[in-house]
């Protein structure tokens, strides 16, 4: 095995420990890291969980340091994300590396922050460090996609997640619809797909006519753990959302539901039974434009305002935002350019033009570029990314 092949090897292997941060790490990037000897034997490993307060590089240096403190000297690590160079919560782990006497440092990607990127490698290299960013770059920066749009724009990552028909169609005419039954578009198999996407979010979001329509539990069931409730968000501008509904019925203080209704009565009733109501501005459907004014598509009067939406659950550390919209909020949030990811999940059926389409009036063409294919039983779900979180790539 050459150098860039085993460079290659063991940062796939910190990869695969970066992933079991997932549903874990948030507001924190989920790293993994592996440390070698200067033998090129493993002898240590970890990942960052937020609650553990240790990053990556430091579980592994404790792992290394506990099994074999007398070869960590010299040896190489390897780490999925930047070793930090800031002393926030913990010391920066840049530090700790140096103190522990690594030779060398492979990192997969820069720090997505631009207020210390390039600063830890910097310090590194400093220290006489051996230094190299770029190696499974591309894997590294799918697994943080949400840390690298929060980070930067103190926004979440929003990632679309349409099931469909061949025919881009969501649910069957509006006479064939049972009321507040969900009908399946998909597969057992890709709904269990879905279910793994919501482990991975912080928060889902769907508009108030799906909840009219489908009465939906929007909860994670992947039975895999998470370090904090899913957020499940309604934007519902008349606040005409259900009391009885399954949403409000198992609602403790992680359901939100944004407004620009001032119903004051509404509101109570559903804030006593656990629901938070965020009210805002309602949205003028105007924009501003190189100083002009202008409609704007994907903005209503009147309607909730999404980008304000978005600004608010960037507040509270929202990294990754998954959207089950309808035809209306799917629609608005593409022509708004405020999607970074779109995930179709296709049945292979053929509704008819009766159908509720997927999206309705789009005002631009929307382009997937660099597709994931993968199959789901029947289904098929392509992955594409309109919008890069990340700066651009480096190898060195």
């Amino acid at each position: 095995m050459n150098s860039s092949d085993q460079d290659a090897h063991w940062m796939r292997r910190a990869l695969e420990l970066a992933r079991r941060g997932i549903g874990v790490t948030s507001p924190n990037p989920a790293v993994g890291c592996v440390i070698l000897d200067r033998a090129g034997e493993v002898i240590g490993g970890g990942w960052h969980e937020y609650g553990l307060l240790d990053h990556a590089e430091i579980v592994a240096l404790k792992a290394a340091q506990q099994h074999a403190p007398d070869r960590v000297r010299g040896g190489t690590a390897y780490v999925t994300l930047e070793p930090c160079s800031i002393t926030g919560r913990t010391p920066p782990c840049a530090g700790a590396l140096i103190q522990a006497g690594l030779a060398r440092v492979v990192a997969a990607t820069i720090d997505p922050n631009p207020a210390v990127a390039g600063q830890g490698l910097a310090a590194l290299r400093a220290a006489g460090i051996q230094t190299s960013v770029g190696v499974c770059q591309a894997e590294a920066r799918r697994l943080n996609e949400g840390f690298a749009r929060w980070i930067q724009h103190r926004r979440p990552f929003v990632l679309m997640k349409v099931a469909m028909t061949l025919d881009a169609r969501i649910a069957p005419p509006p006479a064939q619809q049972t009321p507040r039954a969900p009908y399946w578009i998909t597969s057992e198999v890709a709904r269990a797909a879905v279910q793994q996407l919501r482990w991975a979010a912080d928060a889902t979001m769907v508009g108030i006519d799906t909840v009219v329509a489908d009465d939906p539990w929007m909860t994670d069931r992947s039975g895999l753990r998470r370090r904090r409730p899913l957020l499940r968000i309604v934007l519902d501008s008349a606040l005409r959302m259900p009391l009885d509904s399954k949403l409000v019925s198992t609602a403790q203080n992680d359901v939100v539901v944004f407004t620009v209704s001032h119903d004051e009565t509404r509101a109570i009733a559903l804030r006593n039974r656990g629901v938070r109501v965020e009210v805002l501005p309602a949205d003028t459907g105007v924009a501003e434009r190189g100083g002009d004014r202008s409609s704007s598509p994907g903005r209503q009067a009147g309607r909730v305002p999404l980008e304000k939406v978005l600004l608010k659950l960037g507040e509270e550390g929202v990294l990754t935002l998954l959207t089950e919209t309808g035809t209306r909020l799917n629609t608005a949030f593409l022509d708004a350019g405020l999607v970074d990811r779109l995930h179709l999940f296709i049945s292979p059926q053929i509704m008819g033009s009766d159908a509720v389409p997927a999206f309705r009036g789009l005002t631009s063409f929307v382009h997937l570029a660099d597709v994931e294919v993968e199959r789901y039983g029947d289904d098929l779900g392509l992955s594409s990314l309109l919008r890069d979180p990340w700066p651009p790539a480096q190898n060195s």
